[in-house]
């Protein structure tokens, strides 16, 4: 199972700012993802209720196999730690994109999520 890595912990995840997370979004997660609850997949799956979810889940998407066995079930911490290099974080994964350096993009985008697929 694939989990946090050394780096930060949950403290130390910086308090993001929804308005920016959802520029993120708009620029780099929003051409693969939806996060409106009903919302048809994209590339990726669509991202309502991401919190709390188990990894390779959700109804409808064609997970591979370890997204679908990783073990993970999301939260901030696993979400700040994947968003910095998914490939790295879950090896195997199909997404795609390159990952989000800098540790308050990454605080940013999960205060958006948190809001936009409650």
């Amino acid at each position: 199972m694939s989990g946090p890595k050394e780096g930060f912990t949950a403290a130390e995840i910086p308090a993001g700012n929804p308005d920016n997370g959802a520029k993120i979004f708009k620029t780099k997660c929003a051409q693969c993802h939806s996060v409106e609850a009903g919302a048809a997949h994209k590339q990726g799956p669509n991202l309502s209720g991401l919190f709390g979810r188990s990894a390779g889940t959700v109804a409808g998407y064609s997970y591979t196999k370890a997204n679908s066995t990783s073990g993970i079930v999301w939260d901030d911490q696993h979400l700040f730690h994947y968003l910095l290099d998914p490939k790295k974080y879950i090896p195997g994964t199909k997404m795609v994109f390159a990952g989000l350096k800098k540790a308050q993009e990454r605080g940013d985008l999960i205060a958006y999520l948190k809001q936009s697929t409650a």
